[in-house]
């Protein structure tokens, strides 16, 4: 349960301290972390003590100890020396590796909990249970970011993020898939979705720096009680998807932000085809000229506005006019008008959706 990285620091640390090299070893004899220059074959010796009732022993110039998970020994650990403060000290260093084997045994439990959480797993009596055993509070704000990253991450990644994070006891790092990290996180009752824009940006920074790789941040709504957190989870869960369909360029996307695109998202794409086939006849409205698209954008970006419009696009007001005309001669909708325009918008957006499903099917 414990990497042998954290057992090799944490017997590296009690040897600055105390003077004494240290060996771990499981319970056939294989070596998983030590601080002596040489390593002697201590197999016949390990298998020899853990059969012995003894909790403790002197073996081969060392002091020998059991350290147990509940009622099952999961390692044995070596103080080099025979003296009696080599024991007294052996003895403190295989307390803190059971204190360890038991913080990290808690960690496992709370992150079972937090994935069946997520993943709805679990019955809503189990819920309010569960969460009291493991002293997790069930009525605090909390909201999910979920941290998409391009590689396949491993358990060093998630142990990064939580060192990024401040290791706050009441937030919670997990995964539930191979490039997903979720981060549960706990929020004040004076934060507001402006406070967490802020902090998915300073995550997405801190990240970025860390790994130099390529990550996608989404973050759904602030519940109030532990049974809606996979609601937020879902939500950022959904921001992640829509948020790469309509705000590619985006790095980070709020589910309270996604606006019209979450509809559209979950429209089937019979419907979506249907839609396009009643307003264009047919035809696409990405089909047009890349002239006339970035007309459009830069139309719908400037609220309609002709004036602005034209000034950004350095055109005559007049060219952009005989542009519109044109433009609802062949598909009917005149872009000054707002119904019309709001047509038009959806249906690139539709067009938009239907190529990323698509693309999926490749």
């Amino acid at each position: 349960m414990i990497s042998n990285q954290i057992l090799q620091n944490t017997i590296e640390g009690l040897k600055s301290i105390s003077r004494i090299d240290f060996c771990v070893l499981d319970v056939e004899g294989k070596l998983l972390a030590s601080t002596l220059e040489e390593t002697s074959n201590y197999e016949s010796a390990v298998t020899a003590f853990v059969a012995s009732p003894a909790e403790s022993q002197v073996l081969q110039g060392c002091q020998f100890f059991k350290i147990f998970d509940e009622q099952q020994m999961e390692y044995v650990l070596l103080a080099s020396g025979e003296t009696e403060d080599v024991y007294m000290i052996g003895k403190l260093a295989a307390f803190q590796i059971q204190n360890l084997l038991v913080a990290y045994k808690e960690r496992f439990d709370k992150d079972n909990f937090i994935k069946n959480l997520l993943l709805d797993n679990l019955l809503l009596v189990d819920i309010y249970n569960r969460a009291k055993k493991l002293h997790i509070d069930t009525e605090v704000r909390r909201v999910i970011f979920i941290i998409e990253t391009i590689h396949e991450k491993d358990n060093a990644a998630l142990d990064n993020v939580r060192t990024l994070l401040g290791n706050k006891t009441k937030d919670f790092v997990t995964a539930v898939d191979e490039k997903n990290i979720i981060v549960v996180k706990e929020v004040s009752e004076k934060d507001t979705y402006k406070e967490l824009e802020k902090v998915s940006k300073d995550m997405y920074d801190i990240l970025r720096n860390a790994t130099e790789e390529q990550l996608h941040i989404a973050y759904g709504t602030i519940v109030g009680d532990i049974k809606e957190v996979s609601k937020s989870y879902k939500e950022a869960k959904l921001a992640l998807d829509v948020g790469k369909i309509f705000f590619n360029e985006k790095n980070i996307i709020a589910y309270s932000t996604l606006g019209i695109g979450r509809l559209i998202y979950q429209l089937p794409i019979p419907l979506c085809k249907m839609f396009i086939k009643e307003i264009f006849e047919g035809k696409s409205p990405d089909e047009f000229d890349e002239e006339t698209l970035t007309t459009i954008n830069k139309f719908f970006e400037n609220s309609l506005n002709v004036s602005e419009t034209s000034r950004q696009l350095y055109i005559h007001r007049n060219t952009l006019v005989y542009r519109l005309d044109k433009l609802q001669k062949s598909t009917g909708l005149d872009l000054r008008v707002f119904e019309d325009a709001i047509t038009f918008k959806i249906a690139l957006m539709v067009v938009k959706y239907m190529k990323y499903m698509e693309s999926l099917e490749y």
